[in-house]
């Protein structure tokens, strides 16, 4: 397994399937109360330059369920707003932490920031991908339908982040990923050369009737990302017609289910009848953020899983 995680491709197939088992161990033992202490003593910096609800309450939380002490770490409140170079904050909190999780605008970032690290560094979220999203629908898949592999994904909406993570994933799960997306705003071609070269299967579309025609899973996320408000108008223009509303669910095989990574913009990208109705796993899908990234965390801060007698 890798140092980092900063893309979804930073684990391989077996990884990801070990991965989502630990997970599963730790949510039901949680749900059961039992302890899992498998990171006392061990501490988590988180730096946020982006704000969060998920990501930074998923870590903290979890950090300490394991036993372990979470910092959030908001850039203006340290050197690193003040000019420091990301090199020496790196290098210095290594001395400090066991892991770090940045939740930045730039990929290259986190990227650099790992470069000089020598503990995990995990991607909470960039510009160019959210692994830990991905992980955590991985785990969600999993849990409804007992295995990704073979199963048609429809995305609909904005190729961001989160939709990057999902295409990539497909190298590693088996799974179909179909994207609609506005001609101007679909995933990158880096992205999707990248995937197929790996072995996954992705097809690019305009009409979202057509991504999720047989869909097992249809997915969206919000048309205006953080960074991208003073495109809202364009942006609101140019997804008409993109909502996940009942009609476009119909289309979809008759088991299907919806997911939303949050956060919603209910009567946008979503409506309320849909993200409220029997076919959202959206919930769940936010719960398993913590069991998954718990997991993650374990392998990555001990070089282990969890243990069988946990």
């Amino acid at each position: 397994m890798n140092k980092d995680f900063l893309s979804i491709l930073d684990l391989d197939g077996v990884e990801i399937e070990r991965t989502i088992s630990d997970a599963l161990r730790l949510k039901g033992m949680k749900a059961r109360g039992e302890a899992h202490e498998l990171l006392r003593a061990k501490s988590l910096g988180m730096i946020f330059e982006k704000a969060s609800t998920r990501t930074r309450v998923s870590f903290e939380a979890g950090m300490a369920d394991l036993g372990g002490h979470a910092l959030f770490l908001n850039p203006q409140d340290m050197q690193l707003g003040r000019g420091e170079e990301i090199r020496d904050t790196a290098r210095a909190l290594s001395r400090y932490l066991d892991g770090v999780m940045i939740r930045a605008y730039r990929h290259a970032t986190i990227e650099e920031y790992a470069r000089y690290s020598s503990i995990p560094v995990i991607n909470g979220l960039s510009d160019t991908e959210h692994p830990c999203q991905v992980l955590a629908d991985i785990m969600t898949i999993r849990e409804r339908f007992g295995s990704p592999d073979g199963l048609r994904i429809a995305w609909v909406g904005d190729g961001n982040n989160v939709c990057n993570s999902l295409i990539l994933s497909s190298a590693l799960t088996g799974m179909e990923i179909s994207v609609a997306s506005p001609p101007a705003y679909r995933p990158k071609e880096r992205v999707v050369e990248r995937a197929k070269a790996a072995g996954g299967r992705i097809r690019i579309c305009t009409a979202p009737p057509d991504a999720v025609r047989d869909a097992d899973v249809i997915y969206t996320d919000i048309w205006v990302s953080m960074g991208d408000e003073a495109e809202r108008a364009e942006r609101m223009r140019a997804f008409t017609g993109y909502t996940v509303d009942e009609g476009l669910v119909e289309r979809a095989s008759s088991g299907a289910v919806v997911m939303h990574c949050l956060p919603a913009h209910r009567g946008e990208e979503i409506t309320d009848a849909v993200l409220e109705g029997p076919h959202s796993i959206v919930w769940d899908q936010a719960e398993n953020r913590l069991h998954a990234q718990k997991a993650l965390l374990v392998r990555l801060m001990t070089g282990a899983g969890v243990p069988e007698e946990h």
